[in-house]
């Protein structure tokens, strides 16, 4: 039986990608799942699969840059399941794509609210919670953008390295509490967010082989070993699944290191 059976989870932006393999890895491990996303149409149905394997889930709508929406996910969660022992801030944004003299300083805007803010509003939302029933684990889904500047990308690396900083101060106040915190960098990964970077040719990201980018399981099975105590050394860092040791540590058949950074 899985270390995680019998915890409860929340993951943010859960309608299709990262987010939803991640709930669907962590469901099969038997933890309870709160799908979270903007709209419920995708959610429901994963969450509907969920149900259909025998696992326990629920979707709800949420906007994660509305800090009162995430805290009516972190009291679901808790009313629904008993605990809030695991949260994984996937959400994410990167369109529109463009040079900062371009940009649209609203859709700029949002962007960082999604990344940035909304870590900053799960980890509020879920820390006092974990507090309260000693203990929980965050996993911050990062990229190294965070730490590496792209062309066309001001609005998602600056997040991202907002959302780093977020996962440090996470672990430096609470880590002595049973909070755990960690980032983790999933390398390129086969989701919608590569159609869009794609398309706007900027950077050397869109002129990549689609075939060169990862599977969402591998991103999914690194997600569910973070929340073990396996990987508890990693604690307010940030994890690379570019690293072979990594991949081995998570499970996962090593692939030949990708030399871009993105989520």
């Amino acid at each position: 039986m899985s270390e995680l059976a019998g915890k409860s989870a929340i993951v943010t932006g859960a309608s299709r990608g990262i987010g939803a393999a991640a709930a669907k890895e962590l469901a099969a491990q038997g933890v309870s799942v709160l799908l979270v996303a903007r709209s419920t149409g995708e959610i429901e149905a994963n969450a509907e699969e969920i149900r259909a394997a025998g696992g326990k889930a629920e979707a709800m709508a949420c906007d994660v840059a509305d800090y009162a929406e995430v805290a009516k996910v972190v009291a679901r969660c808790r009313e629904a399941f008993g605990s809030v022992d695991i949260l994984v801030n996937n959400a994410g944004l990167i369109d529109p794509i463009s040079k900062l003299a371009d940009s649209d300083p609203d859709d700029w805007v949002k962007v960082a609210d999604v990344n940035y803010k909304g870590v900053y509003f799960g980890l509020r939302a879920a820390i006092p919670v974990m507090l309260e029933q000693g203990g929980g684990t965050i996993v911050n889904i990062s990229s190294g953008a965070a730490t590496g500047a792209l062309e066309g990308w001001s609005h998602y690396c600056s997040s991202k390295a907002g959302a780093l900083m977020l996962t440090r101060m996470a672990h430096v106040e609470y880590g002595g509490q049973g909070i755990r915190v960690v980032g983790l960098s999933p390398g390129t990964v086969m989701t919608h967010m590569q159609v869009s970077i794609k398309a706007s040719g900027i950077n050397p990201i869109s002129q990549m082989d689609p075939a060169a980018h990862a599977t969402v399981d591998r991103p999914a099975k690194a997600i569910a070993w973070l929340c073990t105590e396996d990987a508890r050394e990693f604690d307010g860092g940030d994890v690379s699944l570019r690293d072979e040791e990594i991949q081995r540590r998570a499970g996962l058949n090593t692939v030949s290191a990708i030399p871009f950074p993105n989520r």
